[in-house]
Order: C-alpha cells, then sequence, then structure tokens
C-alpha cells in the first residue's frame, strides 16, 4: 500500500506508518514536503485548513509527477482557545484514491497562557527548544515528551488522530 504524507517531519510519518499498520498490510509511506498555505503556527480553523490544504498540494504534486498512491494524508498541528482555554492539538486528513476523505484529531495538552504571544508570533516549537533546551523538538518526540516525562510523544499524538481519521475508512459502509 502506497501512502504519500504532505510533509518530511520523521515523527510524523512515523506516527502516519504505526496507524496504517494497524489496519494494513505492507505498508509504504512516503514523505514530500508540501505547502500548508497557513501560517507557520496554525492558530484555531487554520489547524484544519493547514492539513486539508498540504493533502490538495500533495495531490497536485503526485499528479504532476505521475505518482500514484492509495491515500494522500497530512497532519497540521497548532493551538486552539475554542475551549476556552489553549490547547495544542494535531489535525490530520486522510483522502484515498477515490477521494474519500476523512479527518481526526490528537488529544491536546494545555498551553500556559504567558506563552501564547511568543507562540504566535514564533511556533510551539521554537518556544518549546527553549524552555526545554532541546534543539528541533517538533521533529522528533516532540516537546509533550518532556511535558509528560516520556509517557506520551508526538509520535503518539499523531498516530491517534490518523487512527481517528483512518475509522471512516476502515468502517466504510457506515459512511459511504
Amino acid at each position: 500500500m502506497k501512502i504519500l504524507i504532505g510533509t518530511k517531519n520523521p515523527g510524523k510519518i512515523q506516527g502516519a506508518k504505526e496507524a496504517f499498520e494497524k489496519y494494513f498490510e505492507n505498508v509504504e509511506i512516503e514523505g514530500i514536503d508540501v505547502s500548508s498555505d497557513v501560517a507557520d503556527q496554525p492558530v484555531n480553523e487554520e489547524i484544519l485548513q493547514g492539513a486539508r490544504n498540504r493533502v490538495k498540494n500533495l495531490k497536485k504534486y503526485a499528479t504532476e509527477n505521475q505518482i500514484e498512491a492509495d491515500f494522500y494524508i497530512a497532519s497540521e498541528g497548532g493551538i486552539t482557545n475554542s475551549l476556552g482555554e489553549w490547547i495544542d492539538i494535531n489535525c490530520v486528513v486522510v483522502e484515498d484514491k477515490q477521494n474519500f476523505q476523512s479527518m481526526g484529531i490528537s488529544q491536546g495538552f494545555p498551553i500556559p497562557n504567558k506563552y501564547i504571544d511568543e507562540i504566535r508570533e514564533t511556533e510551539l516549537g521554537t518556544v518549546m527548544d527553549k524552555l526545554f533546551s532541546g534543539k528541533d523538538l517538533k521533529k522528533g518526540k516532540g516537546g509533550i515528551n518532556y511535558l509528560t516525562k516520556g509517557e506520551v510523544t508526538r509520535i503518539d499524538l499523531v498516530r491517534n488522530a490518523f487512527i481517528m481519521a483512518l475509522t471512516r475508512h476502515i468502517n466504510q459502509d457506515i459512511w459511504r
């Protein structure tokens, strides 16, 4: 099974691979860097829009380069206060070759208000790197690994978001 994911981020690729391997055999994922067409630090609705844009741009790239895939997928992390508190979430989009699309969301973790302005001006990953003296935490286990003292990684969050999105694809008779 050929899957294209709209990122080169190894943590996102690994999370997606783990999710798809729960339901499909012979999973091959290729990461392709495509634009989200949203801010570097997506906020609220931009998070899902960024994931959708990545899938759209990924499909365009695949068409232009004659690459065929069974699934086109993307993950976009961002911050939201839609529930009244600032949290970080990952939104994912999964689209199959028949254009059947679904989305999923990861668990969210709280963000202290005192960092919101700095995060919005840069990115959560930049602030996390500064707080935890890390380097490029967003590309590996993520800042959440430090916040949970090693219990949860970015890979876990992305994997679970993709599992949520895949519920629509592995139970197609309910939605189609």
